[in-house]
């Protein structure tokens, strides 16, 4: 009131006062009088108060009934001009607040005055407005009067003096309860003494009321009298009165004012006993009427509802049940059933749409349901009316949907009497079509079975406006338009679930972190050990918070049939996005709620429901389906609410056609746009909502799945799915309006399992465990096709694995144990995905930064591993392949650390078996080849020895030739890298040892392990030895020559490592047990021809049988181990069984030996000669007897470990380290063997070797055995050393053995193929090694015999018999069993013909023959005087053999053998001569003179012709050797003939007696025949036998016979000689005779002139009689020669002649004719 008290506002007030009594007093001055005077007297008045007073105003007021009257009396005048001055005068009292209640009093009685004449009404209302609105003077009486007057105007005839009443009373019926509120705003600080009420059943007691909250307890109370007909109380006065009017006044009142009803028992009282009553009884007509029922049928006309009244009463019970509803909790109850049976399809249109327009208004107050929740539905004996309400809703909805449609709007005006034409119904038959420009534009709506319903946006969300219920005005019921019920009823549900799930979301939170809060402060203070109250507090708080959870529970599940029934039909019936998307959050944050809450069953039906809503019409998915059957055997109490089957006519669009998921496709489903926003608000559920979902994962999952597959989405890389092609069936058709949404989906899709990290652990177990029971079904549904299968469920596993990596321990088992149950189905894409998903998984694991990290956690990393390992149990080799491939990755990324998950990695490359493919093998060999690079270091030792195993297993693949070879490239080097660490590996081993040792002490059993009680570093490279071992017995060559070099150098060069001990195992169960296992193979290997080696690979015909491979193999095992027995002997001989193990080695060596292989039997050989340690270097033509194009190591003699061919792929120079291991060790030349067992054993083998290899065969055919060149070579090449070892014990018998052995070697043929590798060509006269061999044994033993002992010098006769049978061989080669041979060669012709027909082609035996007989001479000539020599008739022997060759001459298969032979025999005969002389009377010598008479004659007179192209010079030499020996019969036999048999000198005598008379050839040419004759031969054997006939001094008689007897023989052979020339001579005539016969003439005339020459020399006496009377007898002869026309014969004849002088002698006188 600042504004009105001011000084300028008071002087203002006071002027005009006094101006307005002034005008009145103008306007009564004449007609008046009495009003002007009361004016003038008010001015003075006014003016003296103005004058006085200090307070104006105040005094103003004291005086105001004086001051007001003159107006009050102006307005009785009744006169317009005059009321209306008077009245705005007053009103400007009024408005300063200077009129005291009397004056009041005495103004509204004036005003009741005009208004009962009708006077200025309008002005009548301002000023009970005024007068009410400024101040509170007016009360009591005063008050209800101006109330009825205004009550009073609001029903004249004056509409605008009625609406300006009804305004006013409005305004009026405020105030009156304003003032209660300001006067309880006064007193609300004084406590007032509370009086007991009785039961207050006087209407007046209102004594307890202050003043006005007893007026407006009054007017309130009349209001309710009003509206229910009644007599007021207090607003005496009143006239008539509306219903509709009361209604309103009465609904404002409790809406603005509840404070007054809530505060004061008074008016709450007044509330139950009467407002109640009243709107129940009003609402009986709406009630009991029924649309459309006969009226004739009921006895009492039926009030038919009334629109105006029945709206009102439903504010009024909007308002009671929001403001009063804690009052009313019983009286709300008959309400809210009341406003549920309004909904009821046969009540009005008009009736049912305002009914859902108030419970939409109660829909949006979530705490006012919860409190209908707490009084009604969780109170026994109650109606469930939350439940009902929801109920009726959905029933509503589905009402509206099955009732036809039918003359809505004309048949609910015509209930209410009025008729409206039926143009309205019309005008609404094309629905929801707006004719626009020729264009249709579609209304949002909803459509279910053709029943159309077009959406009409009613209110804004969360608040609810209602139309209906707003229109006052409206007497008649309004035309409701289609789809306005439907848009309020879908709106309340909407506001319904949004209010409910913001309300218990919000106190679930705070109850949430309430408790954290309190279980904090718990606990801090219960560590303080403070007083229990704040826990005591906790306990409040869980209390509390389980009575909170019932009621929400309750809430929930009072509600969630009834909303899952109607939003489900409305889904389905939707076909506005903006509609659909509401229906669906609906659904959605329903789900979440119940979720939350745990309700399983309801949350379930509502994630079913979207998920129905994702997938097209009657889709058949199995899961779905069940949770329905459930659903249906819900009875909602009251109503039953059907769930109505989906419509199967979509009006959506189609945005994607697909192939469904299904085992037998039934052709394609189609998705709507509808069909999509329903499968993102599943995405957006799973991924807010996730942690509540538990079970429903199934649901949710196996949608999203079916959803995935129609649209084509397939898996990437991580488990994401992106839009890919269909592979097989119709693909997929997408429009490009889902093309765009794809990447969102399959984006949220990913988010959706990225966000499971945030989940908790039984929540995601949940997840976990529906993805495997839905991968459990696409695996069932992909067997027996070869289908697509469906991925989703893993692709998604392994996404969930890898957010999850923080906590995988908890979900790995799962996880993985299903993934391994895909990789082994048998559809690949499966396979190959879950295969994807496994190794992803176990890559991330093992790369992720664990918390602590895996090499603190090694359970962990086990786990982690273990699954990997697993996989090894799957044949598929796709699956195989990733395994092999994570592996690979594993150790590029994760080597360094795997620890003790190496055996888990190694077990994984050894799973791989030979059948597993090429490719597979291959991957596991470089993940192989890759550890023995980088990891050895890093890995524990105890895992060497597997490494070892799997390296040895790819050697025995067969697979791949490369990987096997390689791979015994990696065990030697794993062997270096052992030897290279081999101390800290030994450290690390023993300590894990003991710690076994302890543990298996422990558990009391014995440690187990391979080679146990070597010590562990031992056994490590035991087992190394034992896997080459097995490599080197691979059906594969190349691996077994591989495996075998790397064995016996790894043993070679790092044995040194081993304990002594361990050698044991190593020669027994390594080296022996290899040995074994190569003979057995090799003997047993298939003869059978290889074509080729695989692909374009030809095969050498040295190794085209498998037999001829193994035979490789074998030479290199018994190479390898020899040399190892010789590396190692003095650590070998300490080992105590050395001997049996010298002997199974000298068994192999002499089974390989035997063996019928060439190859094998040298290489024997060669390691026999090793271990005798005989080293002979390889001389050119020793070479082996196998073509050059291969390469096989020539072991003679000690051969360090670089000898082995083998290209190292080492950088570092192994030959080098291996030099120096063998540097360290002690020389090997140790004293030989001390122990002569084993050198008789090697003796023994030799022997039995050498028996063996030499006995010719019985049978012969091309498959015979026939040992080879160098293999008899080698063999013979052993004996000499061999011999040394044994000399002091060699017998008689050995001897003879050798004997053998070394004439059965040598008489060997060569097979024909090789001969030009062996034969010297013929013009060289070379031995073969072979035989260099037989004479250096021979040789050597000779030897020893000249140094031996007396009892060794026995030996020598059988040494030259031996020699002596080579000899022979000169003339005679030996025979081979019945093997035929080819002599390839003969001498004669010096032909070579190479490659004779035959298999089999003998030596060349002359060279070695000669050589013998060289030898022989040599030996001869020193122990010609040995008494052995002497009486084992050496001698003879040899005069024996040579007698062969020398009988041969010329007929000998080379010349040099006879001249040999002569020239020998000439060297022994000369030594041996004068020892046979000496010892001719022991008779030892008796059989060799025949032998040696013989030998002269044969060789002398050979039978033999010379050939043809002997040369003159040749002829000539070979007559000096014939003259030679006849010297040497002269010189050494003849003179001595006294000692000397006779026969012997008898045979001498005729045979020189034969050589004197020239034996001729008749081939000699002219030219040549003096010289062809052999003159000086026959020359020598003259004047030898002459000698010896006539110079000697006879000692016996008979050698004077032998004498004469030659010498008759030669005169009767000259005899002849000349007869024959003379008869040829006459016959010839003129022609001269041939050449030879003119030179034999010639030579007899000398032969004649000679003996006549000789006979004069000898003693008279000597000369037989006889012998001269032949002589002279030649005389005529030789004179009849004289005719001879050749001048040569004529010289000759001339010198044979002339000694006859000497005979010429006068004749005696008694003539004996020629007789003495």
């Amino acid at each position: 009131m600042a504004g009105t008290s001011s000084p300028e506002a008071v002087k203002k007030l006071l002027e005009n006062m006094q101006g307005d009594l002034r005008a009145l007093s103008l306007e009564c001055r004449k007609k008046f009088p009495p009003v002007k005077e009361a004016a003038e007297s008010g001015i003075i008045k006014v003016k003296t108060i103005a004058a006085r007073s200090t307070d104006v105003l105040a005094a103003l007021k004291e005086s105001s009934s004086e001051v007001v009257q003159p107006f009050l009396m102006g307005c009785g005048t009744k006169e317009p001009k005059i009321t209306q001055l008077c009245l705005a005068a007053i009103q400007r009292l009024m408005s300063h607040e200077v009129v005291s209640e009397v004056a009041a009093g005495n103004v509204i009685n004036m005003l009741w005055q005009l208004m009962e004449n009708s006077l200025e009404e309008l002005k009548l209302l301002q000023t009970v407005l005024v007068l009410l609105t400024t101040n509170t003077v007016v009360h009591d009486e005063a008050l209800s009067k101006a109330i009825v007057l205004c009550f009073r105007l609001h029903f004249t005839k004056d509409n605008i003096t009625n609406n300006t009443a009804a305004a006013t009373v409005r305004q009026v019926v405020t105030v009156v309860f304003e003032r209660v509120v300001a006067e309880d705003e006064r007193y609300k600080d004084i406590v007032e003494q509370p009086i007991g009420i009785q039961g207050n059943s006087n209407r007046r007691s209102v004594s307890t009321l202050k003043p006005c909250a007893k007026d407006a307890y009054m007017l309130f109370q009349d209001l309710c009298q009003l509206v229910n007909a009644d007599a007021p109380y207090w607003l005496v006065g009143m006239t008539e009165m509306t219903r509709t009017f009361g209604l309103e006044l009465l609904e404002s009142v409790l809406n603005d004012f509840p404070q007054v009803f809530l505060q004061h028992q008074e008016f709450s009282f007044l509330l139950k006993e009467r407002v109640c009553p009243l709107v129940i009884k009003l609402f009986s007509p709406n009630i009991k009427f029924r649309q459309g029922s006969s009226t004739s049928s009921s006895p009492a006309p039926v009030e038919k509802p009334y629109f105006p009244i029945c709206m009102r009463l439903l504010r009024v019970v909007s308002v009671l049940i929001k403001q009063f509803y804690s009052l009313l909790v019983t009286e709300c109850e008959i309400f809210l059933s009341l406003l549920v049976k309004f909904l009821d399809a046969d009540k009005p249109q008009w009736l049912r749409a305002v009914a859902v327009e108030s419970i939409h208004r109660l829909c949006v107050q979530p705490q006012l349901l919860r409190s209908f929740c707490q009084s009604y539905d969780m109170k026994q004996h109650s109606t469930k009316v939350f439940r009902d309400i929801v109920n009726a809703l959905g029933s509503f909805i589905q009402s509206l949907f099955l009732v036809p449609n039918t003359g809505n709007v004309s048949a609910t005006t015509n209930q209410t009497g009025g008729s409206v034409p039926g143009g309205t119904a019309s005008a609404q038959t094309n629905p929801g079509m707006l004719g626009m420009g020729g264009g249709v534009t579609v209304l949002p709506a909803f459509e279910y079975r053709g029943t159309w319903i077009p959406i009409l946006s009613v209110s804004t969300q969360g608040s609810a406006k209602a139309t209906y219920l707003e229109m006052l005005d409206k007497v008649e019921p309004p035309s409701i338009p289609e789809g306005y019920a439907m848009s309020v009823a879908f709106h309340s549900l909407l506001d319904l679930v949004r209010g409910i799930t913001n309300m218990i979301e919000e106190e679930l939170g705070q109850v949430e972190t309430d408790s954290q809060v309190t279980t904090a402060d718990t606990q801090s203070s219960l560590t303080q050990s403070s007083d229990l109250q704040d826990f005591n507090s906790a306990s409040d708080q869980t209390d509390k918070e389980t009575v909170s959870r019932a009621v929400w529970e309750e809430m929930v599940n009072a509600c969630w049939c009834g909303l899952l029934a109607a939003l489900s039909l409305l889904l389905d019936a939707s076909t506005d996005e903006a509609a659909t998307e509401n229906i669906l959050k609906a659904e959605l944050t329903m789900a979440a709620l119940c979720g939350k809450l745990g309700l399983v069953t309801s949350r379930d039906a509502f994630i079913t429901a979207i998920c129905k809503g994702s997938l097209p019409p009657h889709y058949a998915l199995t899961v779905l389906n069940t949770t329905t059957a459930v659903l249906s055997a819900y009875s909602i109490q009251g109503q039953n609410v059907q769930m109505i089957s989906p419509s199967s006519e979509s009006h959506q669009q189609v945005v994607a056609v697909g192939q469904p998921l299904a085992l037998q496709p039934q052709g394609t489903v189609m998705l709507t746009s509808k069909n999509i926003q329903c499968m993102r608000t599943l995405l957006s559920l799973a991924h807010c909502h996730g942690a509540v979902l538990g079970t429903s994962w199934q649901l949710v999952l196996a949608t999203l799945q079916h959803l995935v597959w129609i649209l084509g989405l397939k898996p990437g890389i991580g488990g994401a799915l992106k839009p890919g092609r269909a592979v097989e069936g119709p693909s997929t058709v997408l429009t490009t309006a889902v093309m765009t949404d794809l990447p969102v989906i399959s984006n949220i899709l990913s988010r959706l399992f990225e966000s499971s990290q945030y989940l908790d652990d039984v929540s995601l177990h949940h997840l976990i465990n529906a993805l495997c029971s839905l991968s459990l079904e696409a695996m069932d549904m992909a067997y027996g096709n070869n289908k697509e299968p469906s991925l989703f469920a893993v692709a998604k596993l392994l996404e969930t694995g890898l957010v999850n990596m923080h906590r995988i321990e908890i979900l790995w088992r799962p996880l993985t144990g299903h993934l391994l149950e895909v990789c082994q189905h048998p559809n690949s894409r499966m396979r190959e995905w879950g295969a994807e998903a496994l190794t992803s998984l176990i890559k991330a694991g093992l790369t992720f930064n664990h918390d602590p990290s895996l090499s603190q956690n090694q359970r962990l990393q086990l786990l982690l591993l273990n699954p990997l390992k697993e996989l090894s149990n799957i044949n598929h080799p796709d699956i195989r392949l990733k395994q092999l491939e994570c592996v690979l990755q594993i150790l590029q990324s994760q080597g360094d650390s795997l620890g003790p998950g190496w055996p888990l990695v190694l077990g994984v490359m050894g799973a791989i078996r030979s059948d597993q493919g090429e490719s597979l093998i291959r991957t596991a060999f470089q993940c192989l080849q890759l550890v023995v690079t980088d990891f050895l270091p890093t890995m524990p030792c105890t895992c060497l020895q597997i490494v070892v195993d799997v390296a040895g297993s790819f050697g025995l693949h067969n697979q791949e030739l490369n990987i096997s070879l390689t791979s015994i490239g990696l065990l030697w080097n794993i062997s270096d890298y052992f030897f290279q660490r081999g101390e800290i590996i030994e450290k690390e081993l023993n300590k894990e040892e003991a710690v076994q040792q302890k543990q298996a002490e422990e558990k009391g059993i014995s440690l187990n392990r391979p080679f146990h009680p070597a010590p562990p570093f031992d056994c490590l490279w035991l087992c190394l030895y034992a896997k080459l071992g097995e490599l080197c017995v691979d059906p594969r060559p190349a691996v077994r020559k591989s495996a075998g070099q790397t064995l016996f150098s790894t043993v070679g060069a790092h044995g040194t490592l081993l304990q002594h001990a361990t050698w044991h195992t190593v020669i027994w169960k390594v080296l022996f047990h290899l040995l074994d296992q190569v003979r057995e193979s090799s003997t047993t290997a298939d003869k059978e021809k290889i074509e080729s080696g695989g692909g374009n690979i030809l095969i050498h015909h040295s190794r085209d049988t498998a037999e001829k491979q193994w035979a490789e193999t074998w030479v290199l095992t018994l190479a390898g181990v020899a040399r190892i027995f010789n590396t190692r002997r003095y650590l070998l001989q300490s080992l105590g069984d050395f001997s049996q193990a010298w002997d199974v080695l000298l068994d192999h060596i002499q089974s390989a030996a035997l063996s019928k292989n060439n190859e094998v039997s040298l290489a024997a050989l060669k390691s026999f000669q090793e271990i005798l340690q005989i080293v002979s270097p390889v001389r050119e033509s020793e070479k082996p007897d196998t073509p050059p194009a291969i390469n096989m190591p020539v072991l003679i003699g000690t051969v360090t470990a670089t000898g082995l061919g083998r290209s190292f792929m080492r950088t570092d120079s192994i030959g080098e380290r291996i030099g120096r291991y063998n540097i360290t060790e002690p020389p090997v030349i140790t004293d030989e063997i001390e122990d002569l067992n084993l050198w008789w054993a090697a003796w023994n083998s030799w022997f039995r070797i050498g028996s063996e290899s030499t006995k010719p065969p019985v049978a012969c055919d091309k498959m015979t055995f026939i040992p080879s060149q160098p293999f008899l070579t080698a063999l013979i090449q052993i004996f000499p050393a061999l011999y040394q070892h044994i000399k002091t014990g060699f017998s008689m018998d050995d001897l003879q053995k050798l004997g053998v052995i070394l004439h059965g070697a040598v008489s060997v043929p060569i097979s024909s193929d090789a001969s030009p590798f062996i034969l010297p060509s013929y013009t060289e006269a070379v031995l073969t090694s072979l035989q260099e061999a037989v004479l250096t044994a021979l040789d050597v033993l000779q030897k020893a015999i000249c140094v031996g002992s007396e009892s060794m010098q026995i030996m020598y006769p059988a040494i030259f018999d031996q020699l002596l049978t080579f000899v022979e061989f000169s003339c005679k080669p030996p025979q081979y069993g019945q093997l035929e041979t080819k002599h390839i060669a003969n001498a004669k012709y010096n032909q070579i013909q190479l490659f004779a027909p035959a298999e089999w082609v003998a030596l060349n035996y002359v060279p070695f023959a000669e050589r013998s007989l060289e030898v022989v001479v040599d030996l001869y000539q020193k122990t010609a005087c040995h008494k052995a020599v002497v009486n084992e008739r050496v001698l003879q022997n040899i005069i024996k053999t040579l007698r062969m060759p020398l009988s041969l001459k010329y007929a000998c298969p080379s010349e040099s053998t006879w001249k040999l032979a002569v020239s020998s025999l000439l060297k022994v005969l000369s030594i041996g001569l004068p020892v046979a002389r000496q010892h001719a009377s022991s008779g030892k010598f008796d059989n060799m003179w025949p032998e040696l008479a013989n030998t002269f004659e044969n060789f002398l007179f050979t039978k033999s012709s010379p050939p043809d192209n002997l040369s003159i010079q040749e002829f000539q030499r070979n007559e000096s050797i014939d003259v030679e020996v006849v010297q040497l019969i002269s010189t050494e036999i003849l003179p001595y003939a006294n000692f000397i048999p006779k026969e012997f000198v008898g045979q001498i005598m005729t045979m020189l007696n034969k050589g004197s008379i020239h034996s001729q050839s008749s081939s000699f040419t002219e030219a040549e025949i003096d010289i062809r004759m052999r003159e000086e031969f026959s020359k020598m054997c003259f004047e030898t036998l002459l000698q010896f006939s006539f110079s000697n001094k006879v000692t016996s008689p008979q050698e004077g016979y032998i004498s004469r007897m030659a010498l008759s023989v030669l005169l009767k052979r000259s005899q002849d000689v000349l007869y024959r020339y003379i008869e040829d001579e006459r016959l010839s005539g003129k022609c001269p005779l041939p050449r030879q016969q003119v030179t034999e003439i010639i030579f007899v005339l000398k032969a004649v002139s000679t003996l006549i020459d000789s006979l004069k020399k000898t003693q008279p006496e000597n000369v037989d009689a006889n012998t001269w009377a032949q002589v002279i007898a030649l005389y005529p002869t030789l004179v009849e020669c004289i005719t001879g026309s050749s001048s040569e014969v004529c010289s000759a004849l001339k010198e044979a002649l002339v000694p006859f002088k000497d005979f010429m002698h006068p004749p005696p006188s008694k003539i004996q004719n020629g007789e003495s």
